[in-house]
């Protein structure tokens, strides 16, 4: 659910820019309004002029009598008014390049998103295979191993070999396991669930897992390689980049705003009393506006714009420096972890080597059920940390990757 809820979120971002950007390109279109109106007037010179507009003028019309108390007229009006910006100072113009933008930009923070979804997805998968092989798998082969060893204790034991006590540490191991298995079950559930969560399906849904935990890729080399592609690819720096670019363009709008303006403008009116008859007009025109004085308004916009500028170019530099901070932190951490596997596998096959060892010379009498308890339990963790270490490579490669934005929708 929280997955759906961000990616709707941002791409309702993106659909609102791009509605910004069509609400931007109106600006070059023509304006048309169509208004009807009535009134009714004792005014003389509004009576005077009605009758001019309605074209019902008479000669009676011009007795000084009717002229001072004239009588009540009525009027409806309907009028058809375009306005067209010839020149408006480039504030179209630039207004539409920053939309475009911010649509841009938008799109970036959700491309961020994805890949940040992406690796949550990654992790849980990663998170759920981990509990299921090293808390469920290694602990099912524990217990086999477990169980044949206390056939081998039960043997010694009715051969008189071995003390009672070797024959109940044997049992009481085995119900350890078992109460582990249970506990390693239950996490399994909850790995599943979290799953769940990173995908937005329902929490109770069930899954075959397929891919193994296994190494994926290879050690990660050149720190300055990672670096660079981090501050080529990573989306949400070039999103900051372009609202700098977006602040800039601010900039020359102010400016802009101290040059005249050149609009064009027509009407068509038409009038009438009782719509018996009618009287219509036109007006075309053009108006230039240049402001003179705003209280200082203008000049404070191009100040607060040149401010904006700097702020953003000081987000772009620390997020420049963020992001190479993290990207050197999850390259040594990827570095680490790769370095882990080597050193875990090999304790591995020594600690299987060694529970073989310890198992022979149980078996001739020359070892103690503690010994053989504790190379069993050796291997158990030396298992444990192998594929934990495996799991924390493939987290960190995703991490990794995340910090240099390359994550993509076939990243896995």
């Amino acid at each position: 659910m929280e997955v759906l809820i961000r990616i709707t979120a941002v791409q309702s971002q993106v659909d609102a820019s791009k509605a910004r950007v069509s609400q931007a390109r109106s600006g070059f279109f023509p304006q048309v309004d169509v208004s009807q109106s009535f009134n009714q007037t004792t005014n003389p010179m509004w009576a005077f002029g009605t009758k001019l507009n309605q074209e019902i003028i008479t000669p009676e019309d011009f007795d000084p009598e009717r002229f001072n108390d004239p009588d009540a007229i009525d009027n409806f009006a309907a009028t058809v008014s375009v306005n067209l910006p010839v020149y408006d100072r480039g504030k179209n113009w630039i207004g539409l390049n920053q939309a475009k933008l911010d649509h841009e930009a938008f799109s970036l923070s959700a491309d961020r998103i994805r890949q940040q979804v992406i690796v949550d997805i990654v992790i849980s998968y990663s998170d759920a295979l981990l509990a299921h092989e090293n808390l469920l798998m290694v602990v099912h082969k524990t217990l086999e191993v477990a169980k044949a060893h206390f056939k081998m204790v039960r043997s010694r034991f009715k051969s008189g070999l071995v003390v009672k006590n070797d024959l109940l540490r044997a049992e009481v191991r085995i119900a350890e396991l078992k109460q582990e298995r249970l506990q390693a079950q239950s996490q399994v559930d909850a790995a599943n669930a979290m799953l769940n969560v990173a995908m937005g399906v329902e929490i109770d849904r069930s899954f075959q897992l397929q891919t193994p935990l296994e190494r994926m890729s290879e050690k990660p080399d050149c720190l300055g390689t990672w670096i660079s592609t981090s501050l080529e690819n990573r989306p949400d720096l070039e999103q900051i980049r372009i609202q700098e670019i977006i602040a800039q363009k601010e900039v020359k709008k102010a400016k802009a705003a101290h040059l005249p303006g050149l609009y064009l403008l027509g009407s068509y009116e038409i009038n009438s009393e009782d719509f018996s008859e009618t009287g219509n007009d036109y007006t075309v025109g053009a108006i230039m506006r240049f402001n003179l004085f705003s209280g200082f308004g203008k000049q404070s916009k191009v100040k607060e714009a040149m401010a904006d500028v700097r702020r953003t170019h000081a987000m772009a530099r620390r997020l420049e420096q963020d992001i190479k901070v993290e990207t050197r932190q999850a390259f040594f951490q990827a570095q680490s972890a790769f370095e882990r596997i080597g050193v875990a596998k090999a304790a591995v096959a020594q600690a299987d080597e060694g529970l073989r060892i310890v198992r022979n010379r149980y078996e001739n009498g020359l070892f103690t059920i503690v010994n053989l308890l504790d190379a069993e339990v050796a291997l158990q963790q030396a298992r444990n940390n192998y594929l934990r270490s495996l799991h924390d490579f493939k987290v960190a490669m995703a991490r990794l990757n995340l910090a240099a934005g390359t994550v993509n929708e076939t990243f896995q």
